[in-house]
């Protein structure tokens, strides 16, 4: 098995969700023993999710990410913008056009961007892994969302063969090389600028930061306070939050797999 499938699969038995059935697993198996100790597993396992869950914890794990790279006052111009993938579904009926997932901020943001004429070029990073059949590259559905909303064709340049991060970065190089292009924007989630920030740093690029797709916002952080219900209900678990807490997770093992390999 190859180092992209393991790091799609490993995870999973360490992400909340994965781990609370593990756990289950096992407290169902001392139950099969009449073991003494079959609460135990599964005492873990509720633990988990009910903190995983929680909005609270989901909303500090999210900012310890989120706060590292804040919005710039004003961003400078820049010789190109950079926007990694993530944020979109493939074509693929009944859909008729490529579909915007959560993150999709990021190709309305780098359009703006242009129209703001801080550069006069976007290229999108983002291939597909074709482990469920052939669908075109991210980078394919991104531009055409972008010259959906008015972006000319001449101004994409289409990076369609990275699959992580890292990919992201490595072929992108090669672009700003072959084009002679020295400073860009880098467009990513907030959540995903630290991982992405240090990885392109790591391959001697200084990109300016310029995050999108926040999470939380201050409106948010206020809202868990302000009456007594939602201060019961930010004490509750719901599924929003745990896939929160799986996304920060996720990024956190991301950058320590990246420094063992040294990539970071």
């Amino acid at each position: 098995m190859n180092f992209l499938f393991l790091s799609k699969l490993l995870p999973l038995f360490i992400y909340p969700l994965g781990l609370s059935c593990v756990l289950l697993l096992i407290g169902l198996f001392l139950s099969i023993r009449k073991s003494r100790f079959t609460c135990i597993p599964i005492l873990l396992s509720l633990i988990l999710l009910l903190t995983a869950a929680n909005p609270r914890t989901a909303n500090y794990l999210l900012q310890s990410l989120e706060k590292q790279y804040l919005p710039l006052a004003e961003l400078p111009t820049a010789d190109a913008i950079v926007v990694l993938g993530g944020s979109t579904r493939a074509v693929s009926p009944p859909r008729i056009v490529a579909d915007l997932n959560e993150h999709g901020d990021r190709i309305f943001y780098a359009a703006k961007l242009y129209k703001e004429e801080k550069a006069p070029l976007i290229i999108l990073s983002g291939g597909r892994i074709q482990w469920f059949g052939q669908t075109n590259s991210e980078a394919e559905d991104m531009a055409e969302i972008l010259e959906l909303i008015g972006i000319p064709p001449e101004a994409i340049i289409k990076e369609g063969n990275s699959l992580n991060t890292h990919d992201n970065a490595t072929y992108t190089k090669k672009i700003l090389e072959e084009k002679n292009i020295n400073s860009i924007l880098l467009v990513t989630s907030a959540f995903h600028m630290p991982r992405a920030m240090a990885i392109f740093r790591r391959l001697g690029i200084e990109p300016i930061p310029a995050p999108t797709d926040f999470l939380v916002s201050e409106q948010e952080l206020a809202a868990v306070d302000y009456s007594t219900e939602s201060k019961i209900l930010s004490f509750l678990p719901e599924p929003n939050s745990l896939a929160r807490t799986t996304l920060v997770i996720k990024e956190y093992i991301g950058t320590l797999v990246y420094r063992l390999k040294g990539w970071l």
